[in-house]
C-alpha cells in the first residue's frame, strides 16, 4: 500500500496544472443586466450593466450603452469599450423600453439570446415606463450593486403576489403558446426604481396595458398560482367623507382556489370559473361586528372582488389578451372547436362569454375582536 501510494503521489508531480487557464474575476466583465430602448430617433440602443471588482475603482458598477441594430452587435460594441472579457452566461435580468414593447415582433431582437447556448434563460424580463438608461444608470447609494438590487425586487414582489416573474424561458413559452398571451413585470425611476405592476402583451408581444399592484394580484388568482396574497377592497355604504378612510378592509388571501371549466356552444366559448378564498383579516376601518355578521361582510367582499375580476377580464378582452391562459383550457376541453381559431385566439377570446363567481371565507379576524 505504501509502495502505491508513494508511486501515486509521484504521478501527481508530473501532471499539469491548470494555472494557464486562469482568469482573475479582475479581469472579467461580467455582464449581469441587459437593456434595450429606443432613442429620439427610433434607433435601437443597447445597454449592459457590470459589477466592478477592482479595488481601485470608486464604483460598484460601470455601465455601457451601444447603438446598433441587432443585440449579438452590440456586444462586440462592448467588447470594444471594456478592460475585460465579456462573459454574458451570468444575465440575470433584461430591460425593455416600452416604446420598444409599443412595435409588434420587437421579440426577435432576443434571437440570440436563445440560439447562443451562453446565455442564461433563467433572466428575469422586465419592461420599463421610460428610458432604460435612467434604470442601467441609477445607483443607489443604500442598496446592493443594481442588478442583484434588481433581481430581488422582483423576485420579492412575485412572492408578495403584485407581479409576476417571467424568465427568458417562460416568455418564449409564452410568444410561442398560441392559448395564452405574455405578462411581464413592469418598473418605474422616479426616486427609486419600484415596481408598477404587470405589463400584458399581445400575441405579437405589442404593449397593450399595465395592471396594477391588485390588479396583478387578481391576475395571479386568475392563473391558479398558490401564494398568499394580500388584497383591498371598499365596503359600500361605509362613511368615507373626510381625508380619513372608513370603508376600506384588508385581508390576507390563503391557498386560492381557481376552477374553470369550458364549453362551446354556438360558435362561442364560455367560461366558468369559480374562486375560493379563504382569507384572514389585516385591517378595518368601520365598526363591524364579525363575529354576529360574518356573512354579511363576506357577501360584500364577494361583490366588490367580483367587480374587480370582471373589470380585468373585459379589459382583457378589449385588447386581444389573454393572460390567464384560458386558451389552454379551451384546447384541453374542446379541441376542435379551438383548432378552428388557435391562430387567432385573441379575437375568439373577445367573444367568448366569461362567468365568474368569488366566495370569501373569513378564516382569522387577528388577535382583537
Amino acid at each position: 500500500m505504501k509502495r502505491w501510494l508513494s508511486l501515486g503521489l509521484l504521478v501527481l508531480l508530473f501532471v499539469p496544472g491548470c494555472g494557464s487557464d486562469k482568469i482573475n474575476v479582475e479581469e472579467l466583465t461580467l455582464g449581469l443586466m441587459l437593456g434595450m430602448d429606443l432613442d429620439q430617433d427610433n434607433h435601437m440602443v443597447y445597454y449592459l450593466s457590470s459589477p466592478v471588482f477592482n479595488k481601485e475603482a470608486k464604483k460598484k458598477n460601470e455601465e455601457f450603452g451601444r447603438k446598433t441594430e441587432t443585440l449579438r452587435q452590440s456586444m462586440t460594441g462592448f467588447d470594444a469599450m471594456t478592460t475585460g472579457l465579456t462573459i454574458r452566461g451570468k444575465v440575470q435580468v433584461i430591460l425593455i423600453g416600452k416604446r420598444v414593447l409599443q412595435h409588434p415582433d420587437w421579440f426577435r431582437m432576443l434571437d440570440v439570446v436563445y440560439r447562443d447556448a451562453k446565455y442564461s434563460v433563467n433572466a428575469r424580463v422586465v419592461a420599463v415606463d421610460g428610458p432604460v438608461s435612467e434604470v442601467i444608470n441609477f445607483y443607489p447609494m443604500d442598496k446592493p450593486r443594481l442588478p442583484l438590487h434588481m433581481t430581488r425586487l422582483i423576485d420579492t414582489a412575485n412572492r408578495r403576489g403584485i407581479t409576476v416573474r417571467t424568465t427568458l424561458q417562460e416568455l418564449h413559452r409564452q410568444m410561442y403558446e398560441k392559448g395564452v398571451t405574455p405578462s411581464i413585470s413592469e418598473v418605474k425611476k422616479n426616486n427609486a426604481v419600484e415596481v408598477k405592476g404587470t405589463a400584458v402583451l399581445n400575441e405579437r408581444g405589442k404593449y397593450a396595458g399595465l395592471l396594477g399592484l391588485q390588479e396583478s394580484t387578481l391576475l395571479l388568482i386568475l392563473q391558479d398560482r398558490e401564494k398568499e396574497m394580500n388584497l383591498s377592497v371598499q365596503i359600500p355604504g361605509k362613511d368615507k367623507q373626510g381625508p380619513i378612510r372608513r370603508n376600506v378592509v384588508t385581508f390576507r388571501a390563503k391557498n386560492a382556489k381557481t376552477k374553470i371549466k369550458t364549453k362551446h356552444v354556438q360558435d362561442r366559448f364560455q367560461f366558468d370559473i369559480d374562486i375560493q378564498l379563504p382569507i384572514a383579516l389585516s385591517e378595518r376601518l368601520f365598526p363591524f361586528d364579525v363575529k354576529k355578521n360574518g356573512e354579511e361582510l363576506q357577501q360584500a367582499m364577494n361583490e366588490q372582488l367580483k367587480r374587480q375580476f370582471e373589470q380585468i377580464i373585459r379589459s382583457f378582452q378589449k385588447h386581444q389578451t389573454d393572460p390567464i391562459g384560458l386558451g389552454l383550457y379551451a384546447r384541453a376541453y374542446e379541441y376542435q372547436a379551438y383548432k378552428k381559431v388557435q391562430e387567432h385566439w385573441g379575437e375568439a377570446f373577445a367573444k367568448a362569454d366569461v362567468k365568474l363567481s368569488v366566495k370569501t371565507e373569513i378564516t382569522d379576524m387577528g388577535p382583537v375582536k
